[in-house]
């Protein structure tokens, strides 16, 4: 069987980084090509040492010249963007982990990838323990009438809220068919209040020293209920990212959220 062969744009971020080494490292795939805006060599050292791949600003060129089942994209929105129409142009499936999408760019997405006839996974959060909390937020939010989340993460975060609160509150929402009740005194606005989705205030904090973390608290009369999910390293996000691009070469149409890979 021959290896899924594999280009990362972004390939010098923090996570285009990680995934570059954890690839190497898996049999079933292969690393063939990278893309950084900031190129200024045309070949990429891979970091186990098996040799070179080629590297450029030019992602069109790369996905001409290494011809990748899959594009991984972890960069920032309006990079991914292009990078999607040029992909599905060519045929190439797609792992997007770029926050802060709008419904009318994955509306976007979901046209290219009907059109091209490829598979594009985007999710929001790709860590199997973040995918298990919004999943059992969702189950939790059909008893219980008031929530709110704190989302926590490093001060460099382009995006707030988060686009994992983000949908966490949206899902919840759907899963019990109408927004959450919010107390009377929060109909007003207020400064000190975060962002409300669907009933839902989420309150971010962006600060040095946190990685990513997330806390959902649920409450009614005389009791409350908290999940809570931490990201320690960034190598918790490796075995989904891994799995999405494992099921995304047999599949078409756009997947959204690792929950639906997982089957939850």
């Amino acid at each position: 069987m021959k290896p899924i062969r594999v280009v990362v744009h972004g390939a010098l971020g923090k996570m285009g980084r990680e995934i570059i080494s954890a690839l190497c490292h898996e049999p079933e795939m292969q690393v063939v090509g990278a893309v950084e805006l900031e190129a200024t060599q045309n070949y990429l050292t891979l970091p186990d040492g098996s040799g070179t791949v080629p590297f450029s600003s030019n992602l069109d060129h790369i996905l001409t010249s290494c011809r990748p089942d899959v594009l991984v994209d972890f960069t920032v929105a309006r990079a991914t963007m292009p990078a999607v129409r040029i992909a599905s142009k060519r045929g190439v499936n797609l792992v997007i982990g770029t926050t802060g999408l709008t419904a009318d760019e994955l509306s976007e997405i979901e046209r290219l990838a009907t059109a091209h006839k490829v598979g594009i996974a985007v999710a929001p959060n790709f860590a199997l323990g973040a995918v298990l909390m919004m999943h059992l937020a969702k189950i939790a939010a059909k008893y219980l009438d008031y929530a709110e989340i704190i989302e926590l993460h490093h001060h460099l975060k382009a995006d707030a809220p988060s686009g994992t609160a983000m949908t966490t509150a949206r899902e919840m929402a759907q899963a019990r068919g109408k927004p959450f009740s919010r107390p009377p005194e929060q109909e007003s606005t207020s400064n000190s209040r975060g962002e409300p989705v669907e009933g839902v205030t989420i309150h971010s904090v962006r600060l040095p020293g946190l990685l990513a973390h997330q806390e959902v608290i649920l409450g009614a009369a005389g009791q409350t209920l908290s999940i809570r999910h931490d990201t320690i390293s960034r190598e918790c996000y490796l075995p989904g990212i891994i799995l999405a691009i494992k099921e995304i070469v047999n599949r078409q149409g756009l997947i959204y959220g690792l929950d639906t890979l997982l089957n939850l």
